[in-house]
């Protein structure tokens, strides 16, 4: 049994990250449902892509920038996000590859 000290010294927080950060995504990776908290402590609901042990969230707007590109290239394997801003100014444009 490890001791407050050592859980300390030892803890990392574990941050989500963005699909933007990967170079191409398969659209069919699966996606999780996460629950989170926001600032002013209401509750969440998001959806990450696990890869390799790390979530990856997806934001909403990336769904349906995918949902238009399937609609007219359904033979669509993998995308590219790239993001342009920051927090919740953040614009994201889905790319077909």
């Amino acid at each position: 049994m490890a001791t407050l000290r050592e859980e300390a010294s030892s803890y990392e927080k574990k941050l989500t990250k963005n699909i933007a950060e990967l170079d191409k995504v398969s659209v069919d990776v699966e996606l999780h449902n996460r629950e989170g908290m926001d600032g002013h402590g209401k509750p969440f609901k998001y959806k990450v892509a696990v890869l390799n042990g790390e979530d990856y969230r997806v934001p909403w707007s990336v769904l349906s920038d995918l949902k238009a590109i399937l609609k007219h290239r359904p033979d669509t394997k993998e995308v590219k996000i790239n993001s342009e801003g920051t927090g919740m100014n953040t614009k994201y444009t889905t790319v077909p590859l």
